[in-house]
């Protein structure tokens, strides 16, 4: 178990790292309001799938992005593009789906995610019904555009999924270590519409990060799985869960979830489908990179460990910190918006650099941010609204 865990770091963290940092810096790159002004019409559909499918957004943190769009005014077919293709990519789970399964496979996991995008924004462009009007006005993120902001979301990008990435590395080594080989092809009845579904059943509700679900896959794969109903995990488990159906609903009303939910059924299902009628050699190759062995895999290995680690003790620290040790909350506010504990994790991360702040907790039922210390006066709404949530 510990020395498949190992290997399975080996493969990971080297593309991850590298992810992180094209996250970072397509962060300080991209110019600031361009979203929202270009994302309007069946047009802006393919804008904002094309916008979103490099960026580093897991399911969770898409829906306060896609929402944010909305409230700026881009439309609701724009807006679900966005929401469907953006949690199935991003620069590091692409990497690191092409570290673990190969990059033919990575690449059409790619496309047809871009495609489900482009299906579902303009079938909700042009079915959607009546517009939901959402409360509030869209909040203007102001950022600085130095290399220390880059830094600071790409260790943000990786603190918002590193739960979820400890449980995939972890999940992934049991399965290779556990799993006998062939036992889920046999189970399954091979590859066909019957095994799609079943996988299907298990990932429409379940939340797992693009990244994190990558080396579960990989270890399915290697223990039988249709390679067809992986890329059904891929699609289906990062896309949706109970959390991301909830918020569509409130943000968008029942027709444009129904559209929302049936575009990943159906383009998961028929992708898994052609692809294994297609493509006789597929080309799934655990450790498609070659060597994991080489000193830049060992480094980033033990840089990956030790921020997981830092990221962990910092969850610690605040468990054990009781409010019963501070002066008071300075301030309490409602926040809505946060869909699971990565909104919890980044919008912590975000208050703690406020000045004048000692302490935070942040909590997802009920959402609540309090603040302990002396902040400036209104700094700490500011930065909620800037986070894409809403203060009540």
């Amino acid at each position: 178990m510990i020395e498949n865990t190992w290997s399975v770091l080996l493969e990971l963290a080297q593309w991850l790292l590298l992810g992180m940092g094209v996250a970072g810096f397509l962060h300080v790159v991209l110019p600031e309001g361009l979203v929202a002004r270009q994302l309007q019409g069946t047009r802006g559909v393919a804008k904002a799938v094309a916008l979103g499918v490099p960026l580093p957004l897991c399911s969770c943190g898409v829906i306060p992005a896609g929402l944010g769009l909305k409230q700026d005014g881009a439309s609701d077919g724009a807006s679900v593009g966005f929401i469907i293709s953006t949690p199935q990519t991003g620069v590091d789970s692409i990497l690191v789906c092409a570290s673990f399964l190969g990059w033919p496979f990575a690449l059409y996991k790619v496309a047809v995610a871009g495609v489900a995008g482009l299906l579902g924004g303009v079938l909700a462009e042009w079915f959607g019904g009546e517009r939901v009007v959402l409360a509030g006005k869209g909040a203007k993120a102001t950022r600085s555009h130095g290399w220390r902001d880059g830094l600071d979301h790409a260790l943000f990008v990786l603190r918002s999924i590193y739960g979820w990435l400890v449980f995939g590395v972890l999940a992934s080594a049991a399965i290779q270590t556990w799993l006998p080989p062939g036992f889920l092809g046999d189970a399954l009845g091979g590859a066909g519409i019957l095994a799609s579904l079943a996988v299907l059943a298990v990932a429409l509700p379940l939340y797992v990060c693009a990244t994190a679900s990558v080396p579960i896959a990989a270890a399915l794969v290697a223990g039988g799985m249709p390679v067809g109903a992986a890329l059904i995990f891929l699609m289906a488990g990062p896309a949706t869960n109970l959390a991301t159906m909830g918020a569509i609903l409130r943000g968008f009303g029942k027709r444009i979830l129904g559209i929302y939910l049936g575009t990943i059924v159906v383009c998961s299902v028929a992708a898994a489908q052609f692809y294994e009628q297609s493509f006789q050699e597929p080309g799934v190759q655990h450790g498609a990179h070659g060597d994991h062995t080489s000193p830049l895999a060992v480094v980033s290995a033990v840089i990956l460990l030790a921020l997981l680690g830092r990221f962990a003790m910092d969850d610690i620290k605040r468990r054990l910190v009781g409010s019963g040790d501070e002066a008071g909350p300075v301030l309490s506010l409602g926040v809505e918006g946060m869909t699971c504990g990565g909104c919890v994790n980044r919008l912590t991360g975000l208050l703690e650099k406020i000045d004048g702040v000692e302490h935070v907790e942040v909590t997802l039922e009920p959402g609540q941010a309090r603040v302990f210390g002396a902040p400036e006066p209104g700094r700490v709404e500011e930065v909620i609204r800037n986070a894409g949530f809403e203060t009540v």
